[in-house]
């Protein structure tokens, strides 16, 4: 499919999904540097980092109850609302110096997340040919790679921008700005329309559903995704500078290097799923997390760091979108958004997880044993991967 014939609702989609996670870039670069400036001890700088990844995951379930009721649109102007909330608190936390406030503008800038992660799902359903679902989905997931620059420039640019006490509360007016350009051009977007044949479907439980070996495939893509590499990707500063002594200006390097490969890989992904099939997709991804552990392993240099930070991203890229996009089979259209609900609050749960024990296992257990805990998620994705490409090749033999 070209890209010129993609509905406008997927371009509109993109552009807001880039301007609305521009929140979670923004957050990982200010949020240690401004928390431990707040914080009561040192030991809480991170604090409101974890409030905005379990924000997120906690919101999952009642973002898409709020879309099923309001409809794509309504309902993701009430993720925009949360959004400038965030945006709101955020400056005024900066301000006045307040920890605690930070801590709840940042959680609140995670309820946000859970809104705009509902965007993937709005573009599926935007499609009149859901087989092009893999390329639309390849567009929104650019739009990662965008927010992923743009974050951290709105925090550089608005450190000074007012008369804080610790700075940064201009990154959070900037913010806002960017949420308020974002809810402007949704302004354009057409709620997808539900056909009479699909919308009178009985709705099977939750239980009937999960039975599916498709469903435990595809959250348990995106769950194993995201949440090994956040468990990586949060301990990998840690131990690069703190155990290594590696500089931090070559830590930052690795990390932003790390974050092109987890958008970069969308260019040709979506191509890639519908030329070969989600299954070699998901193999794919779980043999770079492998990859990832085989590098890890053989020792912390800066080049070992590089490696396998660029392996984790994109494989966790291609086991996202591989997930991403199998999960419309698992569900009819009567039970997607109670399907999505369950598959976002499993998928940012693992996320949460792994960020909030990754400094804990770390130092607790060492890096080595922290590569090690992968394993056993990587067998099950594995096995996974293989059970669905055995299926795909008897789809396809059966014409």
């Amino acid at each position: 499919m070209s890209l010129k014939r993609l509905p406008p609702n997927i371009w509109i989609l993109s552009i807001c999904q880039a301007l609305s996670m521009t929140a979670s870039p923004l957050l990982i670069f200010v949020g240690g540097l401004l928390g431990r400036e707040l914080a009561p001890s040192p030991e809480w700088a991170t604090l409101p980092l974890s409030g905005f990844i379990l924000g997120t995951a906690c919101s999952s379930i009642p973002a898409a109850l709020t879309m099923k009721r309001l409809g794509r649109k309504r309902g993701s102007y009430v993720g925009f609302g949360f959004a400038l909330l965030g945006a709101a608190l955020g400056t005024t936390a900066a301000m006045l110096g307040s920890f605690w406030l930070y801590f709840v503008a940042a959680t609140v800038m995670g309820v946000n997340m859970a809104f705009a992660a509902q965007f993937r799902f709005a573009a599926y359903e935007s499609l009149r040919d859901p087989s092009d679902y893999p390329v639309a989905l390849s567009v929104l997931m650019l739009g990662g790679l965008v927010a992923a620059f743009l974050g951290p420039e709105l925090g550089l640019a608005g450190k000074d921008m007012l008369n804080a006490p610790f700075g940064y509360a201009g990154s959070f007016l900037l913010q806002g700005v960017v949420v308020v350009l974002s809810m402007s051009l949704f302004a354009l977007f057409k709620e997808p329309i539900v056909t009479e044949t699909t919308s009178k479907e009985t709705p099977r439980s939750l239980s009937a559903i999960a039975v599916n070996p498709l469903f435990s495939v595809a959250v348990g893509a995106s769950a194993i995704g995201y949440g090994l590499m956040s468990l990586v990707m949060t301990a990998t500063p840690l131990n690069m500078h703190e155990i290594c002594g590696i500089d931090l200006t070559s830590t930052k390097q690795v990390i932003q290097g790390h974050i092109a490969s987890m958008f970069l890989p969308s260019l040709v992904g979506g191509l890639l799923m519908k030329r070969f099939g989600i299954g070699p997709m998901l193999l794919a991804g779980t043999a770079l997390f492998g990859g990832m552990m085989l590098i890890s392993l053989r020792g912390q240099e800066l080049v070992h760091f590089w490696g396998a930070l660029i392996a984790l991203g994109v494989g966790w890229n291609f086991l996202f979108m591989g997930g991403t996009a199998l999960l419309p089979q698992v569900y009819r259209e009567s039970e997607r958004f109670k399907v999505q609900a369950v598959n976002d609050f499993i998928v940012f749960g693992a996320q949460g997880l792994g960020s909030v024990g990754a400094a804990w296992f770390l130092f607790g257990f060492g890096w080595n044993t922290l590569i090690w805990t992968c394993m056993p998620g990587v067998i099950v994705a594995a096995a996974g991967s293989i059970w669905l490409m055995r299926k795909e090749r008897r789809r396809v033999a059966a014409g």
